[in-house]
């Protein structure tokens, strides 16, 4: 349950980030030309981060993974302020899916284990 948890968690932030790249692009783009390219590419590669983590969720490198995306996703809020809602949110949807996840993994484990299978 954990990794389907943690996947859609992932699986709503991605768009999420790209609209937040598009934002960023856009806005602060007017303000600072030169760097407008990197915040999209920033964006859109940690929008790309999402997608590789939920996909590697089996494995621990995706769980690891996936809490360095909501770290960066966090830390983008130094540069476009919205974004600190945005981290802030799906940061707490994630640890309440990592830890709710793992908690009905131990129960249905202990089910199981109770029925004798």
């Amino acid at each position: 349950m954990t990794r389907r948890l943690a996947g859609i968690v992932l699986g709503f932030q991605a768009p999420v980030l790209v609209f937040g790249a598009l934002m960023a692009w856009g806005l602060l783009g007017a303000q600072d030309a030169e760097h407008a390219g990197l915040y999209l590419w920033v964006g859109l590669g940690l929008a790309a981060a999402c997608v590789v983590a939920a996909a590697l969720l089996r494995r621990r490198a995706g769980m690891a993974l996936g809490w360095l995306v909501q770290f960066a996703t966090l830390a983008t809020a130094l540069f476009v302020r919205p974004m600190i809602v945005v981290g802030l949110i799906f940061g707490a949807l994630w640890v309440v899916a990592v830890v709710q996840g793992r908690k009905m993994d131990d129960l249905t484990a202990a089910y199981v284990r109770r029925q004798g299978g």
